[in-house]
């Protein structure tokens, strides 16, 4: 099952798929080309810190609206 909550700062893997508007497989990508590192949870449901996330999204609304 899914972990559902993850600590304060730190969002799941699905809700980091979700704000970034992303596949799973896209969020693989991320994670191994090293633009976005785990920082909790398991191998299996990894957490990823919410400020990471949140850069991430505003270079791809940045990039977007250029």
């Amino acid at each position: 099952m899914e972990q559902l909550y993850a600590p304060p700062g730190h969002l799941t893997a699905p809700q980091t798929r979700h704000a970034l508007g992303i596949t799973a497989g896209a969020l693989r990508n991320l994670v191994y080309r090293g633009q976005l590192t785990r920082s909790g949870g398991t191998e299996r449901h990894p957490w990823y810190a919410a400020r990471d996330v949140a850069a991430i999204a505003a270079k791809r609304r940045e990039r977007a609206s250029a």
